[in-house]
């Protein structure tokens, strides 16, 4: 534990967990779709779905999705931006199963029609906790440097992507692997230590049975 477990981030308020935890849960689902979205599906669950207006938790998601972190001042009118850019965003409320009392699940959709989806939750002082991508389990917390990378489930491949960061030096703190079938798609979610350059994304990119990677920075 950090100070920063104790005393939460600098934020814009009123809540660490409600308005700091949700901004990033909305900053991450923006960089997984690697442009700005068009549409913006949100289904707000427990005490987000019960409190979200009066903490102003959808304010702070949509604020992520736009890119704004956690302490822009202009989270407050986030919705008005969202009208200004010209996103559409669709909020719900409704129940999960075996979810956080403060999760959300957005997906979002670009112009030329890429797509994400993703199930995050604030646990507590501005921490966060993904749990699915593309409806597949993941464990991702955005305090470390993360690689996400979208895979057909084939021998080999998890060797390639291992080996290749060997050679750059990478230490991997936290793996997990996901997959909907037996050689179907899959999901790799890998937190490494320290910061590195977008040419190890480059590389894990072009190897064989690799849909996408995204590297993203500690959010």
């Amino acid at each position: 534990m950090n100070v920063f477990d104790i005393l939460g981030p600098v934020m814009i308020g009123p809540s660490s967990s409600h308005t700091a935890g949700a901004a990033r849960i909305g900053l991450i689902t923006r960089a997984l779709l690697g442009e700005a979205p068009v549409k913006a599906h949100i289904l707000l669950h427990g005490s987000f779905a019960k409190t979200y207006k009066g903490h102003g938790t959808d304010k702070a998601i949509i604020a992520g999705i736009l890119g704004m972190r956690t302490d822009d001042e202009r989270i407050r009118f986030s919705l008005d931006a969202a009208e200004n850019e010209g996103l559409t965003v669709e909020i719900i409320t409704g129940e999960l199963e075996d979810a956080h009392p403060n999760t959300a699940e957005i997906t979002l959709i670009s112009q030329n029609g890429r797509q994400v989806s993703l199930r995050g939750s604030s646990i507590g002082g501005g921490n966060i906790l993904i749990t699915r991508v593309n409806g597949m389990e993941v464990s991702l917390t955005g305090q470390y440097t993360s690689l996400i990378v979208l895979h057909r489930d084939a021998p080999g491949t998890i060797a390639a992507v291992t080996e290749l960061m060997a050679e750059y030096g990478v230490n991997i703190c936290n793996f997990r692997l996901a997959r909907k079938a037996k050689g179907g798609q899959a999901v790799m979610t890998i937190e490494i230590d320290g910061v590195f350059g977008s040419e190890l994304n480059d590389k894990i990119n072009q190897l064989p049975n690799i849909y996408s990677s995204t590297m993203l920075q500690p959010i």
